[in-house]
């Protein structure tokens, strides 16, 4: 197994094991994707990744992180969507979208104004959700906590937007479950401080992501694959660990989840993070190993050989890269050469990849 070997899921088949991680750009107008986007997804796609998937797209307008951000929370977003999820797919790439809702982490600026801090009244700020009335930060406007109706409208919003996201003809989900967004509010007991069937022990405090992931699945047909972003730890005491990302990776492979995207922190402002190359591998390595799940490793993986390791070593099925791909489109296409493998380029930038002697 290499990095450049075919990864079937479902009726689905990856050209190779390298995708493109959904990256905010902050460049929405009431959650409408425009040509930026058609732009920056394509030119991934004709890069050679396997997998090109589309930013946070918020499932309900309270669920944007800012007023930038991505929607998929009515119909008239399908269109421009759709436009870039059928470029994709005729660069040969799978066209996917991340469903999200940023919960307590919301209604901030774009974080190149004001440093991405709480909008005022005056800017357009709303009410955010969250499992309990703490804040982000100290002193951050403070969420409403969710009554069980509120829970069960979220919950079918997810649904809806899986559905549009099948119209739209995106070919891979995946539900963001991580960064300290409003899933993962719920899954951590330092966000959730509640007492009824939703907080408390572990299997209370993943209800709601279970009945997320049940809610998608019953609308994402059987073919198509269903994946999960996590963060495997909040990297601070009492919270949120690695052991129980194994367990809740157990639970959901039976529930028709087909891949947990391994990433980490983002819920608690004062974790204690130490960032390295390759630092967030370990979790999706031992997650794949005690689960038999398949897993994405993710976070600072930027060599060919170092992707290569990850894949031919059983650490990960699949690598996501985000900033490498930010400053490289054509990363897969220069991998590919370092490492002695042909990948077709767009047949219009043939002359710039002559075949290898």
């Amino acid at each position: 197994m290499t990095l450049f070997t075919p990864l079937k899921i479902r009726d689905i088949t990856l050209r190779n094991r390298v995708c493109v991680s959904p990256m905010c750009q902050y460049s929405c107008d009431d959650g409408y994707a425009t040509d930026w986007h058609l732009v920056h997804l394509g030119s991934r796609a004709a890069g050679g990744a396997a997998l090109v998937m589309v930013e946070a797209s918020a499932v309900e307008a309270r669920g944007r992180i800012t007023p930038g951000d991505m929607g998929i929370w009515k119909d008239p977003h399908i269109e421009p969507l759709a436009r870039a999820a059928a470029f994709v797919k005729k660069q040969g790439a799978v066209p996917g979208i991340q469903l999200a809702h940023a919960g307590r982490k919301g209604s901030c600026y774009v974080p190149w104004e004001n440093n991405g801090a709480p909008l005022p009244a005056a800017a357009g700020a709303w009410l955010t959700a969250a499992p309990s009335a703490v804040p982000f930060h100290e002193g951050d406007p403070a969420p409403a906590a969710l009554d069980k109706a509120g829970i069960d409208a979220i919950v079918k919003s997810f649904a809806a937007a899986a559905q549009r996201s099948l119209t739209a003809e995106f070919e891979l989900v995946e539900i963001h479950g991580a960064h300290g967004y409003l899933i993962n509010e719920f899954l951590s007991p330092l966000s959730n401080l509640r007492t009824d069937e939703y907080g408390g022990e572990f299997e209370n405090r993943i209800r709601l992501l279970v009945e997320v992931v049940d809610a998608v699945r019953a609308v994402w047909p059987e073919r198509l694959p269903l994946w999960l972003r996590i963060s495997a730890t909040d990297w601070k005491e009492g919270g949120w660990t690695l052991d129980d990302s194994v367990r809740l990776a157990a639970k959901l492979r039976t529930r028709g989840v087909d891949l947990i995207d391994c990433s980490s922190g983002g819920l608690a402002a004062d974790a204690k993070i130490q960032p390295g190359p390759g630092y967030q591998v370990p979790f999706a390595e031992r997650i794949r190993k005690e689960t038999g799940i398949l897993t994405g490793a993710v976070g600072m993986i930027t060599e060919p050989q170092q992707a290569e390791h990850i894949i031919a070593s059983g650490q990960a099925d699949v690598v996501l890269l985000a900033r490498e791909f930010l400053r490289d489109p054509y990363w897969p296409l220069h991998a590919a050469r370092a490492l002695g493998h042909e990948l077709n380029p767009p047949v219009q930038y043939a002359r710039a990849f002559p075949k290898q002697a």
